[in-house]
């Protein structure tokens, strides 16, 4: 009987450091794969975040560098300017881009820079000790909003896929999540046309995942992923907010696609 299912080449045989329940490892293995099937190990490059993520370079077979703390779409932008012929992109959290490193991703996205971005989004700081992050949800608990995040003291969440698709500039931002099969194969999509409009030097591009944080949030592994449906996807609606064909889509758009 032949083997149907096998690590792929462009993720290294090691144990994670991840916590149980985590996604971030379901993250890898699709970028892994995406990046096998174009074929473009050889001429890859990985920007690793600081996070949970910053040590994600011990876990993939091709070259990365590692960036200062939100400061991946700057790295990403020296290097792809200077060998436009690689394949580049960053890895990133919501508190490494959407907080210290919110200027570097929208100024990158403004000036279409032909990278791409996988952002994690898992709603809370996962390696400081969960503490609210911009992408926190109002009325969700942290371990510094105790009581739920107050909108009339902290403001109210970064939408990163409505944020981006805001802009002018031509570009592919989608939003997906990594809870169940049928998310995690359209995750996939999402992740191989990103790569893919590199490929043909067509835009910046940005996939969103919604992710879990087991840990941080105080649940099972099992429980992580109902919270993400329940209470992430209605916040943080699924599906491709701007496309270089179409122009911005409608938030709305996003909501149609994940029903």
């Amino acid at each position: 009987m032949g083997k149907a299912f096998h690590r792929p080449e462009a993720l290294a045989d090691v144990v994670t450091h991840y916590c149980p329940g985590c996604t971030h490892g379901v993250a890898h293995r699709l970028v892994a794969e995406v990046i096998d099937e174009l074929g473009i190990r050889g001429r890859t490059v990985g920007i690793a975040p600081v996070g949970c993520a910053v040590l994600c370079y011990n876990y993939f077979s091709f070259d990365f560098q590692e960036a200062a703390h939100g400061r991946a779409p700057a790295m990403a932008t020296g290097i792809k300017r200077v060998r436009p012929d690689l394949m580049v992109f960053t890895y990133q959290g919501d508190g490494d881009l959407a907080s210290i490193g919110m200027s570097e991703i929208i100024h990158a996205a403004n000036r279409g820079e032909k990278f791409t971005t996988i952002f994690i989004n898992n709603a809370v700081y996962g390696m400081t000790g969960g503490q609210m992050a911009p992408t926190t949800m109002p009325g969700q608990r942290t371990t510094t909003s105790p009581f739920g995040r107050k909108v009339a003291e902290t403001g109210m969440p970064v939408k990163v896929a409505e944020l981006l698709s805001a802009l002018e500039t031509p570009a592919y931002i989608a939003r997906e999540a990594l809870i169940a099969p049928k998310f995690i194969n359209r995750a996939k999509k999402a992740i191989r046309k990103a790569f893919s409009y590199q490929a043909a030097d067509t835009c910046f591009s940005l996939v969103e995942l919604l992710s879990t944080c087991p840990t941080n949030w105080g649940v099972t592994p099992v429980d992580a992923l109902k919270w993400v449906e329940e209470k992430m996807l209605p916040y943080y609606p699924l599906g491709e907010y701007k496309t270089p064909e179409a122009g911005r889509l409608n938030p709305a758009a996003g909501r149609k696609h994940a029903e």
